[in-house]
């Protein structure tokens, strides 16, 4: 008997956009589910942008995204935009009743991430943020390690997420560094995804205290604001623009409800770092340490080892007891970055028929945003703000 297939159309067509088509391509060879995925229709800004649509594997092409998200056979709208278009996409996906998926941050502020989750609640269409490295298998195996009580009380979280990417001052002002379109710099980049790990992993922020950094202030204007590399290809003009976002963001953290500190760094300038995701997390019973360019592994030290053989060891999460890899290849045979974005999909499509769901969903991103608003303030009033 055929499964159900279910058409997705994609929204974006730059590094998140093939990062997402990867996923969508890929997660029906390799994991059962319920439905089908139809790579149906996939928008870009321009005709040229989606040149490589049908190598990703969409079927059509359009560059008119309101167009296709109310097209009556479309049944999911993958957003993977810049931050500044998250809302207006997902709030019309919502009100045709397409299913919602977004890349994080969800919105620039937290009064539109709020829209955005009531949109999709009224409309009772699922939706996921795109909190990708959720879907580590080292991160869903420390997720259960935390949750079955082997590391005991919690007494400190400590996550760094550090790249080097805009160090040159020559870097061109792309859209990530412009307030109106990124609503923060490293902060909602990067930064989200550690706050989101920490609550994830650990329970949510009840207050913060913050300082935020731009070092540098003014940047060459090219003829493309896109990408995120050095060398994107873009030429630069005689012209320099303003930074109006942080370049690196510093903030300590105290857990609801729970005696646990949490500290965070988000950086773009952390020179020789290109995507250092990092967590520590130390109980009383033992403790772990992940980092995701090393992301097969990581580091476990229970400390009712006998004393002559306490210290970290090092888990190949690869094998068949850790979250996902029966999927994948023998045991040792490492996996991806792009493996998370399948996983994501396959938890999505996972709970497409079902009321509870496995997945980072519109109000995990609003209880994150809601930290990243509270960082903000308390950058500013140099004090300690509620979450």
């Amino acid at each position: 008997m055929a499964k159900k297939t279910v058409n997705v159309a994609m929204i974006g067509a730059q590094f998140m956009g093939k990062a997402h088509s990867n996923a969508w391509r890929k997660v029906g060879a390799f994991f059962e589910m319920p439905v089908t995925p139809v790579m149906k229709v996939i928008c870009g800004k321009t005709n040229d942008e989606l040149d490589h649509a049908g190598v990703w594997g969409w079927e059509e092409t359009s560059t008119d995204w309101k167009a296709v998200v109310n097209r009556p056979d479309i049944d999911i709208v993958d957003i993977c935009t810049p931050n500044f278009l998250h809302p207006p996409m997902a709030l019309e996906a919502a009100k045709a009743g397409k299913h919602v998926i977004c890349e994080k941050p969800l919105a620039n502020s937290l009064d539109d991430a709020k829209k955005m989750l009531a949109a999709t609640e009224q409309a009772r269409v699922k939706h996921m943020c795109g909190f990708a490295y959720r879907f580590a298998p080292a991160v869903a195996s420390i997720k259960k390690m935390i949750d079955d009580g082997e590391l005991g009380h919690l007494f400190h979280f400590r996550a760094a997420y550090q790249q080097d990417w805009i160090v040159d001052p020559e870097f061109p002002l792309v859209w990530r560094l412009k307030k109106k379109h990124a609503g923060s710099g490293a902060l909602g980049d990067i930064g989200a995804h550690i706050t989101d790990l920490c609550q994830y992993l650990v329970g949510d922020i009840a207050e913060v205290t913050a300082t935020m950094q731009t070092f540098v202030k003014q940047r060459p204007i090219a003829d493309s604001d896109t990408g995120i590399t050095a060398d994107a290809g873009r030429k630069k003009t005689n012209k320099t623009g303003r930074v109006d976002v942080d370049d690196a963001a510093i903030f300590l953290g105290r857990i609801k409800g729970a005696d646990t500190l949490a500290t965070f760094e988000a950086t773009r300038f952390a020179t020789g770092r290109r995507n250092h995701n990092s967590i520590e997390i130390y109980g009383s019973e033992g403790s772990v340490l992940w980092n995701q360019e090393d992301m097969n592994f990581f580091h476990y030290y229970n400390r009712n080892d006998p004393g002559h053989v306490q210290g970290f060891r090092r888990i190949h999460a690869t094998d068949g007891g850790h979250p996902y890899t029966e999927a994948w290849w023998p045991t040792g045979h490492i996996i991806g970055y792009e493996h998370l974005f399948v996983h994501e999909m396959y938890e999505f499509l996972s709970c497409l028929n079902k009321k509870k769901v496995t997945y980072s969903t519109f109000e995990d991103a609003v209880s994150c945003q809601k930290v990243l608003d509270a960082v903000t303030r308390a950058a500013k009033t140099k004090q300690w703000e509620k979450v």
